[in-house]
């Protein structure tokens, strides 16, 4: 009774925390981009040499994107000119460094490593987009246009720049529930699975498959995140438990990175607008940080 007792606090206390903090962090990032012009991002992303895979990026980290507009805008500043390089770090940095993933992280498993994580998926992405543009991997792009009704809505945002600061943070924050809403039930069954890892998965089965002293525990981890992964919101939650019950901080983050960056649905979707060739190289990245970054994190942490 008492271990059912602390699993249904474990459930509301995790609950709470995460609807507040994506609220937050949600509506502080609606505002940023209020304030930021499209025109202006993309004349940035077309800077010569690895300045503008560094700008790709950190508007891949500001952008809390799903693959459902990730994708179609990584169409759209191809089809406007923009670097294949910088595409694809802002492609790679969007999914890792979701603002969403970061306070999470920073909330529940501590600052030092949501800042060790952010310079890892940062300095991954800007040198992954340079060295695919070097090694001529925009050969693999196929010849496919961005629809106009798939596009971001540019045209309004350029009127809520107008707005009065009051009007922008009321329509934040109902764009922060808006983006809430569909993904409600994803996050209750990560929480919910957490809260049952929690409450009653035996410590040491965790210790002996995910343990700091299984040198496997971190490619394997980054392997499992693919199929478990729905949201970041779904995985990070079970990361935590699992880390609470044994497992080693760098697999939970290879899990985090994995089921983020290498998630089915997303790879999907890229296989219609690369060839086999290009997606296979960006599934490698994305598994390369991922042990790179849990081995560096079991090292440091």
């Amino acid at each position: 009774m008492n271990t059912l007792i602390e699993t249904l606090e474990y459930f509301v206390f995790i609950t709470i925390e995460l609807i507040a903090l994506f609220m937050l962090i949600s509506a502080a990032v609606e505002i940023i981009l209020m304030y930021i012009p499209e025109e202006k991002i993309r004349k940035k992303l077309s800077g010569a040499g690895i300045f503008g895979n560094v700008i790709a990026a950190g508007f891949g980290a500001l952008t809390p994107f799903c693959a459902c507009s990730t994708i179609p805008m990584t169409v759209g500043f191809l089809n406007a000119g923009v670097p294949f390089g910088s595409t694809m770090s802002f492609l790679i940095a969007s999914p890792l460094l979701n603002p969403i993933i970061i306070g999470m992280l920073g909330a529940m498993v501590g600052v030092k490593a949501m800042i060790i994580y952010f310079v890892m998926a940062f300095l991954c992405s800007v040198v992954f987009g340079y060295v695919l543009e070097k090694i001529g991997a925009q050969k693999y792009v196929k010849n496919v246009r961005l629809k106009s009704s798939s596009s971001c809505c540019s045209g309004e945002q350029l009127d809520k720049r107008s707005l009065p600061f009051g009007r922008k943070l009321k329509l934040a924050f109902q764009s922060a529930w808006g983006s809430l809403r569909p993904i409600m039930v994803y996050l209750l069954i990560g929480v919910a699975l957490g809260a049952g890892i929690y409450g009653y998965m035996p410590q040491d089965f965790v210790m002996k498959i995910a343990g700091p002293d299984n040198p496997f525990a971190v490619p394997v981890a980054a392997i499992l995140g693919v199929p478990l992964y729905i949201r970041a919101e779904t995985a990070i939650p079970i990361g935590v438990a699992l880390m609470g019950k044994g497992m080693s901080i760098g697999a939970v983050i290879a899990l985090v990175i994995g089921g983020a960056g290498m998630a089915i649905p997303e790879m999907s979707m890229l296989a219609s607008i690369f060839k086999k060739k290009l997606v296979a190289m960006i599934v490698a990245v994305i598994f390369i940080t991922a042990v790179v970054s849990g081995y560096l994190f079991n090292v440091l942490l």
